[in-house]
Formats: C-alpha cells, sequence, structure tokens
C-alpha cells in the first residue's frame, strides 16, 4: 500500500483505533502494520488497498435486517432496515414471537417512522413499547419472497439487578479467599467447595454478607500445574479439583474408594498435601484422580444402568449442558489419554495434527471409543456444580444478602478447549493485554485470545449470553475482571510483544444491556474491576449501567499523593485494601514486595527501584496522616511511618477506617486477618515465583475461633450499620 488511507478508513469502520491516549496522557500512534495483522486476523483481505476494500465493503455490507437489536425498556422500539428505493412499503409485513410466547403482527406500512432511502438512509418501523425483557424473534416478510428477513431482538432492563438491601442503601462486608489457598483438617491439600461451605457458615455467623471467591473456572486436569485461575481452560465450566470427594454421595457407597483412602499410605499422603505452605496441584490431582473414577464407576452400576431419578438429573445435565459440555468432557478426556504417551503434552497445540480441532474425524472416533471416559469428565462437571449450588443454598439459609460472588475472567487460554472446538467466536490470531504504562514500560501479553465482536454480532450475542449465564449461576454478585473489556480491548497479533498492539473497540451498549439483562434473570449484582487507565468515555456507562465501580484504597489517591477519605467514595462501588496482585497489607508496609521484586530481578534499574521505595515511605506517611485525620490511629501508634510496622493494630485500623466509607460493598481478605506478608501472585512473573499456590497460614477453625477475628469482624459489622445511617 502506498499510503495508510484506506488501511485507517477501513480500520475505524471495524473498530480498531489507529491512535490512543498513553498512560502518560501523550497521543501514541499504532503501526500500519500492527493495524494490518489485525484486519487480516478478522478475516480482512490486506494484500493491497483495493483488496481491503472489496473485502471490507462485503464483510461490512449492511443486511435487510440485522442479525439483531438491543433496545433497553423505555427507549423507542425502532427497527431499521436497508431496503433499495424501488421496494414497495406495502409489501412488507411483520410478525414478532416473544420469549414469553406472545405472537405480533403487523404492516410495515402502518407502522412507518421515517424513510430515507432516498437520501442514501434507511427506513425505519415501530413496533409496541411495552414488550417485556426478553430475547424475541422478530421476522419480516416480503410478498413472493419465500424466506423472511430475521433479526433477534433483545430488550433489555436500563440497570443490572441489585438486592433489595443495597438499593435501600443498606452497607454490606464480607470476605474474599483465592479457594485453594483455603486450609482444613480435611481436605485433600487443596481449599474445596466442602471448605467454602464452613467459610460462608463462620462469616454469616459474624455478620457478613458475602464470600468473594478468585475464578473458579476449569482449568487443565491433565496439566495440573497449569494453576493460573486467569487462564483457564473454559470460562463456562468448573475447576475439578474443587470437588470435595468425601462429601460426593458414591463416596459413602464405594468400598473400594473408601479402603484406599483410608489406607495409611493414602492416609500419609493427604496429610503431607494438607500440610505444605504451597498447593502441590501434581500431587492433589494425582489423588482426588485416583478415587473420583471410582465413585463414576459405582454411579454407572447404581444408577445409570438402573435409570434411577439420580441418573435422570445427570442426564438432565448432560443435555442442559449441550454442545459447550460435550467439547470440555472430550478435551479433558482426549487430553488424560495424550498425557500418560507424553508428558509434555500441555495443552491441544501439541496433540498429534488429527486431535487438534474438535470437528476432526480423529477426536469423532475417540469419542465414539472412549465415550465412558469422556462420559467420566461430564459427571465431574456435574459434581462440581452441584456442590458450588449447594454452598450458594447455605449462603441463602444463613441469611447472607449477596451470599457468593463469583469472578469472570477476561479471556481463556490459547491452549484449552474453549479454543481447541472454536467455529470463529475467537479471535485465534490475537491476544489480549495491555498497552506500555508507568508501572509496565513494556506492557502486558496475557495470551488469551479475544471474542471476536463481528461474529458476536453476526450470533446475536449468544457466546457472551451462554458466558453470563454459565458464571452467574451459584452467586449472587459477579465481578467481571477488567470490565473496560466491554468497551475496548488491547489487541496483539499473535508473536509480538504487547507495544505492538491497537484497542479494538466492541459495541459496548449493547452488551451492558445483556449483562443488564442476565443480571436481573440470575438476580446477580455486576462489579466492575475498573483498575488502571480508565478512558472517560466509559466512567458514565458504567455508573448508568449499574455496575459497582472497584475502589482499591492504596490507589484513592489525589495529585498531592494524599488518600481519599473511603466516605467519598462512589456509593456504587465496592472497596477493598489489596487484590491478589497486590502485595497483601503487611507486604506493602514493609515493602516486601519491591524487596522480592529486586531478588526476582523484576527492577534491573537500581535508580527506579529507589524511586519506588521513596514512593512507598511517602504513601505510607500520607495513610498514617489520613488515619489521624480521620480518628482511626490507634493510641500507642507513632505518627512517623518509618518508626510504625504494620501490627493487628494498625491492620485493623486501616479496615475499619474502610468500613465506615460510602462503598455498598467492603471486600476484605483473609490473608490480611491472619498478617500474612507473601503473595498470592506476581504480576510479570511465570517461573521466578511460584503464583496461586500460597495457602492461608493457618486453618479456618483456627481464624474464626482467634478472639482479636472475633472482635474484628463485630466491630466491622457495626461500622458497617453506622455508615448505612450516614447516608
Amino acid at each position: 500500500m502506498k499510503d495508510d488511507q484506506v488501511l485507517k478508513q477501513v480500520a475505524d469502520m471495524v473498530g480498531i483505533a489507529d491512535n490512543y491516549v498513553s498512560a502518560w496522557g501523550d497521543e501514541a500512534q499504532v503501526d500500519s502494520d500492527t493495524i494490518r495483522r489485525l484486519l487480516a486476523a478478522l478475516g480482512y483481505d490486506t494484500k493491497n488497498d483495493e483488496a481491503l476494500l472489496e473485502s471490507a465493503n462485503k464483510k461490512l455490507r449492511p443486511d435487510v435486517l440485522a442479525p439483531v437489536k438491543v433496545i433497553r425498556s423505555g427507549e423507542p422500539m425502532h427497527i431499521e432496515m436497508h431496503l433499495g428505493q424501488s421496494a414497495r412499503i406495502s409489501d412488507f409485513s411483520w410478525r414478532l414471537a416473544t420469549e414469553q410466547g406472545e405472537v405480533l403482527e403487523g404492516w410495515l406500512q402502518s407502522q412507518l417512522v421515517s424513510d430515507e432511502r432516498a437520501e442514501g438512509g434507511t427506513l425505519v418501523f415501530a413496533l409496541p413499547d411495552d414488550l417485556a425483557w426478553g430475547y424475541h424473534k422478530l421476522e419480516v416478510f416480503r410478498k413472493r419472497r419465500k424466506s423472511p428477513f430475521e433479526m433477534t431482538l433483545i430488550v433489555a432492563p436500563q440497570s443490572c439487578y441489585k438486592q433489595d438491601d443495597l438499593n435501600s442503601n443498606k452497607k454490606l462486608w464480607g470476605t474474599s479467599v483465592q479457594l485453594y489457598s483455603i486450609r482444613t483438617n480435611h481436605n485433600w491439600g487443596i481449599g474445596d467447595f466442602g471448605d467454602l461451605k464452613q467459610l460462608v457458615a463462620d462469616v454469616a455467623s459474624r455478620g457478613g454478607d458475602f464470600v468473594g471467591l478468585n475464578p473458579i473456572h476449569s482449568l487443565f486436569p491433565a496439566n495440573p500445574e497449569g494453576a493460573s485461575p486467569y487462564s483457564p481452560s473454559s470460562r463456562r465450566w468448573l475447576n475439578l479439583m474443587y470437588i470435595d470427594v468425601s462429601s460426593v454421595t458414591e463416596f459413602a457407597q464405594c468400598d473400594e474408594a473408601q479402603q484406599l483412602v483410608g489406607s495409611p499410605e493414602f492416609q500419609q499422603r493427604l496429610s503431607e498435601a494438607r500440610n505444605t505452605n504451597w498447593v502441590n496441584y501434581s500431587e492433589v490431582s494425582c489423588l482426588k484422580m485416583a478415587v473420583l473414577p471410582l465413585l463414576f464407576k459405582t454411579f454407572s452400576e447404581r444408577h445409570l444402568e438402573k435409570n434411577t431419578a439420580r441418573a435422570q438429573q445427570f442426564l438432565q445435565f448432560v443435555e442442559d449442558g449441550g454442545e459447550s459440555l460435550l467439547h470440555q468432557a472430550a478435551f479433558d478426556a482426549l487430553h488424560a489419554e495424550l498425557k500418560k504417551a507424553d508428558d509434555n503434552t500441555w495443552g491441544w497445540p501439541v496433540f498429534p495434527e488429527e486431535y487438534r480441532h474438535f470437528d476432526n474425524a480423529a477426536v469423532q472416533t475417540f469419542i465414539k471409543k472412549n465415550y465412558v471416559q469422556v462420559q467420566l469428565f461430564m459427571y465431574l462437571q456435574w459434581l462440581a456444580d452441584a456442590q458450588l449450588a449447594e454452598v450458594n443454598e447455605l449462603a441463602e439459609e444463613k441469611g447472607m444478602v449477596i451470599g457468593l460472588y463469583r469472578d469472570l475472567a477476561v479471556g481463556v487460554c490459547d491452549s484449552g478447549s474453549e479454543t481447541w472446538a472454536d467455529h470463529g467466536a475467537l479471535c485465534q490470531d490475537v491476544s489480549v493485554g495491555a498497552p506500555p504504562d508507568i508501572l509496565g514500560p513494556l506492557g502486558q501479553n496475557w495470551g488469551l485470545p479475544p471474542l471476536n465482536p463481528e461474529v458476536l454480532k453476526e450470533r446475536a450475542y449468544e457466546p457472551f449470553i451462554q458466558l453470563l449465564r454459565s458464571n452467574m449461576r451459584s452467586c449472587g454478585a459477579l465481578r467481571i475482571d477488567h470490565v473496560l473489556g466491554l468497551l475496548r480491548l488491547w489487541w496483539i497479533p499473535k508473536g509480538e510483544s504487547a507495544q505492538d498492539g491497537a484497542y479494538m473497540y466492541y459495541p459496548v451498549e449493547d452488551m451492558m444491556s445483556i449483562l443488564a439483562l442476565e443480571s436481573h434473570r440470575y438476580q446477580c449484582t455486576v462489579i466492575g474491576e475498573d483498575l488502571g487507565t480508565v478512558p472517560d468515555e466509559i466512567v458514565d456507562k458504567l455508573a448508568t449501567a449499574g455496575i459497582h465501580s472497584y475502589k482499591v484504597f492504596f490507589f484513592e489517591t489525589a495529585e498531592d499523593g494524599g488518600f481519599y477519605s473511603p466516605k467519598h467514595y462512589a456509593d456504587q462501588s465496592m472497596s477493598a485494601l489489596c487484590t491478589h496482585d497486590m502485595p497483601t497489607l503487611r507486604g506493602f508496609w514493609h515493602c516486601d514486595d519491591l524487596k522480592m521484586g529486586e531478588e526476582l530481578g523484576l527492577y534491573p534499574n537500581q535508580e527506579q527501584l529507589a524511586g519506588l521505595f521513596d514512593s512507598r515511605a511517602e504513601s505510607k506517611q500520607k495513610i498514617l496522616d489520613s488515619l489521624a485525620w480521620h480518628g482511626y490511629l490507634p493510641e500507642g501508634v507513632g505518627h512517623n511511618a518509618a518508626y510504625v510496622p504494620m501490627d493487628q493494630q494498625l491492620s485493623e485500623a486501616m479496615q475499619l477506617h474502610l468500613a465506615a466509607g460510602s462503598s455498598a460493598l467492603l471486600s476484605l481478605q483473609l490473608e490480611d486477618w491472619l498478617e500474612m506478608d507473601k503473595p498470592v501472585n506476581i504480576p510479570g512473573t511465570v517461573d521466578e515465583y511460584p503464583n496461586w499456590r500460597r495457602k492461608l497460614s493457618t486453618t479456618l477453625d483456627d481464624i474464626f475461633t482467634r478472639q482479636n477475628i472475633v472482635d474484628l469482624t463485630r466491630r466491622l459489622t457495626e461500622a458497617r450499620a453506622e455508615a448505612s445511617k450516614n447516608k
């Protein structure tokens, strides 16, 4: 191409921005080759200007009736049609079949709003304004044409669901935890859904209204060391390692499983797995997968073969799971089989060629020959789903306003089941990440292929809808990781570094409307992780959509470096002291993260590291100043941060300071109650630190019998109640 005019014209039509405002406030230009590669990844012909324009005109030419239209209730139900001037309006009629079973019909001419075809515009007609929320099928018929034009019409509420207590301004608190990190005296070396039940009961009894979780998406049973919850195999299914094996119905009915688990050798392995300070995923997987197939065998003999009520529940789960469940189970079964032959089989990109996509004939043959193994993994997903539902039911019984709040990762791993069985919903020649910023001068590449916005529209957003439904099951709130991705994602051509990317814009209004609709259906509050560089154009959209912002105390600073009072946080927000990507409270205060980063070589520039230490010292002093000004600095704690350690008194003071704030939701980490110093995750590391493995320092039984924690939870409950009165 001799110039980039056509390239940028098409990029603009598609939604790829050729420039952006950097973290330093400067306008940054996107390299033309990056745009070209991203367009090619979307299926455009980029060999020259003429080919690009031709493919753009073909792909972007509007249909007579768009495949989908999303309208918020209260807005005019106006439908656009792209018709030639010669088409006679009197030849067209419409029929609307609502999700509720009602059928409405009429003539287009009698409900015409405007006709601007002569000026190159569209024809617009109106539907009744009182349509119920839901997914409706609109058909437009033309005389002498056999098949109608079709559209999925989605009618959605104005904003996301909130529980009555949130609408009445009750201030809630809860805990957040990495589920795998929980210790008990009976789990199998990893926190599980049985432990989660205990935690929910404990938090509820202390006045808490929710327990927040890390993503519990399906990972890789055959490759258990692939442990990052933010790089899942699938976001639609669950992590099988969270099954509480001893609580499965079939365990009590299976003598072989009981004898195996009760053997001295097995008990010794269980004890060792429990007592380590880091989750040994390979050992946990080995222990659980030695027993779970025995339970499936018992289930098959006692239930499937006799078609009992329990068998029928399982078969209904399989039917409801449809192709997606088959994809997941087939992938896990095939992966396990191939891993036996080659221990380095970490994902489908290294499968033998004939097994690298679900649709391949060899895969279909494998499923037929090994259906019992495939069915095993369906059974395990059923167990996980049922146990999670039991936890949520317990939370409701205990009177928790929200109960569980789950976490939706921003994407899926490029070597897992979703990419393996993908039919175009994911753009697999692209990875998402973040552009360079102050903390990450090289940017971030997360290795996660994004949803294709063009395919989303073609499929009436079905992949997005199913994703939300899978993750709003069995919970009262959903946190959306990197919620800014509803507006735009940083797309990086596969194989390139994070600097060589561009922002791809998504149909944000449509996606937020669908999010609102599904949140009402599942009675699920929505929390948006909106940290980092937040473009002005989405701030009001998130607020209007009823999505709770995410306020992390350490990031809420003014230009002078001081900390905003939590009483000034937006009501529609969740506040927290720390997150999984940050040091713990104690680690932050004692600069353990900076010291560890130096040891790991994350700060090769000593001048930069020294600046970070200076900035941390200033932040600590500002925190003490803020606590003192608000009356939360405990007696006996000095005012000079250089001589003040992070102890129980100071930790509790910071938590109570945040509890008195105006955020509707307050989330506190169990690690900070236990004054732990090691982090869950160090961003930017892979092998340098054992991310996603660190356990809590003690058991749940111990945590909730400690008098200082009993006292703290009482004071938190009182502080939240007082904050409710003050608004």
